[in-house]
């Protein structure tokens, strides 16, 4: 199993761990990875995924994960979310439900 998320590829990533004394020595910072099942509306079966939990809190924001594929940047996405975003869109496209689908918009800080 690698440790990458299956849907924006989080992956390890490495640095220093810094003593008192300020020595530095190379260290791996691993991902928060959990194994999740997602329901998709959309497709109507169970998706199992391991992804981290910061993308599980954006999947919450989104409000599902058809919601989140659609809406999130296609760039960010691993391929296999990709190959799971077209499915999902041709299918909401063909039942017609894809204006059905939530958008988040962040809202931009106010310039003082």
């Amino acid at each position: 199993m690698s440790r990458k998320c299956d849907l924006l590829a989080v992956g390890v990533m490495s640095g220093n761990k810094v003593s008192h004394s300020n020595r530095k020595t190379r260290r791996r910072f691993l991902p928060n990875l959990r194994s999740i099942s997602f329901k998709s509306d959309a497709l109507g079966v169970d998706l199992n995924l391991s992804i981290v939990a910061s993308t599980l809190r954006t999947v919450n924001k989104f409000g599902s994960i058809d919601s989140f594929l659609v809406n999130y940047r296609y760039a960010k996405l691993t391929n296999q979310a990709r190959k799971l975003r077209l499915k999902i869109k041709q299918k909401l496209v063909k039942t017609g439900k894809l204006g059905e689908v939530k958008i988040v918009t962040e809202k931009k800080a106010k310039k003082k």
